[in-house]
């Protein structure tokens, strides 16, 4: 029976998603994204050229593959338009390849307002929000005042859309913030009109009816499992369902349709924003970690906190989502660390404990550090899993020894072609 595989991120996000699924598309004819907006950022890198993806499915550049949009999605129809213009100078069919969830969400000009309002309230309180209108769009999706893609071509369309607009402007001077809406609006109904020329379906019918037919899926997820709703370090997280079970609300399908779950995880740790990260590293060891692996926010440009790998956190991960392989990302980042650690437990209240609590605040929590000895090699020209150094299948060995599942994939840069499938498991069963 053809099951949809499910790829998604297993810390905070920017776990290199988009070089995976752009890598695995040929294994496909379907990629569907599943959740979040264009808080997102994937990037995705081939031929000497850079590419970041914010809504699109990141298996558009390749010709014989369907991309869906899922309901789970928002959608801010300037940006939408940007990513299209973009892909089109690049020569990218993007009609004939890029389908979008009517039920999927939209984010008005003033939900970014009441997004830069609220977080401006908040003050040193602030959850770090990318304030691209993502969370209020989905206040509205949840208290059944939003505007739907499916909504688009209704002839009362601009009357939904005043009538919300009216609401927000009564949440904005509660903020007492300032803004000139006329300017935004011109380029939200030019990206809307972009929208009303893409193919606009029911994906649930669409995606289940591909199954039917023997077509093979994946969903593709977006920030990272540590930043979910309901599972991650709340209140510092995203407003959606980032794990894998938010493929099944997301697209429409029901879990028993799930076939293999692909969590990606860097071989260290980074995170973006506020909020509890017990292995940050505030030192020169954490800013030669950002310098070397360039890590910068592919949305925001906001430089990256980093820190050493997180396997209680990890684990964690892993059982939510019932990962069945790992794909390591950037192990050619730590090519330079004579020594490298790991956490593998935490001091919690004065016990040692070895998965993730409630509360992770750095006053409750310590991590506890295994060291391991460097690999001290680039990586970079490595194809083979046979030319790994010792080192490194140390490392690699120690985790899946911790964590119970076997590592797939190891990416050793951030081309496509960087990356080596081990002899544990075929990636796509």
């Amino acid at each position: 029976m053809i099951k949809v595989d499910v790829l998604l991120g297993l810390q905070w996000g920017d776990e290199g998603k988009g070089k995976i699924v752009d890598v695995l598309t040929p294994k496909y004819d379907i990629i569907g994204r599943f959740q979040g907006g264009p808080n997102a950022g994937h990037t995705l890198e081939f031929n000497g050229i850079k590419h970041v993806l914010h809504t699109i499915p990141s298996g558009i550049f390749h010709e014989k593959s369907i991309n869906i949009v899922g309901n789970g999605v928002v959608i801010d129809p300037v940006i939408f338009k940007k990513e299209i213009d973009a892909l089109k100078k690049l020569g990218v069919d993007v009609k004939s390849r890029l389908l979008l969830s009517k039920r999927a969400h939209l984010i008005l000009p003033t939900h970014r307002l009441i997004d830069a309002a609220s977080e401006a309230a908040k003050g040193k309180e602030k959850i770090g929000s990318t304030l691209k209108g993502i969370g209020p769009t989905y206040m509205d999706k949840t208290g059944r005042n939003g505007l739907r893609v499916g909504d688009i071509v209704l002839p009362d369309f601009k009357d939904k859309y005043k009538a919300l607009v009216e609401k927000h402007k009564q949440l904005l001077k509660y903020h007492d913030f300032k803004y000139d809406l006329s300017e935004l609006e011109q380029a939200w109904f030019e990206g809307i009109e972009v929208l009303k020329t893409l193919q606009l379906i029911e994906s649930e019918h669409y995606i289940n009816q591909a199954l039917i037919n023997g077509q093979s899926i994946l969903a593709e997820g977006a920030q990272g499992s540590m930043l979910d709703i309901d599972f991650g370090s709340y209140p510092f997280v995203t407003s959606s369902s980032t794990i894998c079970a938010g493929a099944c609300t997301g697209l429409g399908i029901a879990p028993n349709k799930i076939g293999e779950v692909l969590g990606i995880f860097k071989a260290y740790c980074t995170r973006v924003g506020s909020g509890p990260f017990p292995t940050e590293l505030n030192d020169a060891t954490g800013e030669n970690i950002r310098k070397t692996g360039n890590e910068f926010g592919s949305t925001t440009g906001r430089p990256r906190r980093c820190g050493w790998l997180d396997l209680p956190a990890l684990r964690y991960a892993i059982t939510i989502n019932g990962v069945t392989q790992l794909l390591m990302m950037k192990a050619d980042v730590l090519s330079n660390f004579p020594t490298i650690r790991i956490c593998t437990h935490y001091k919690y209240d004065g016990k040692v404990i070895d998965y993730l609590p409630y509360d992770i605040s750095a006053e409750h929590l310590e991590p506890v550090y295994t060291e391991m000895k460097g690999w001290n090699k680039d990586l970079t020209g490595l194809t083979q899993d046979g030319q790994l150094p010792d080192e490194l299948n140390n490392y690699i060995h120690f985790i899946e020894k911790e964590v119970n599942v076997p590592i797939t994939v190891v990416s050793v840069g951030p081309d496509r072609t960087q990356t080596i499938l081990r002899n544990k498991k075929p990636v796509v069963a």
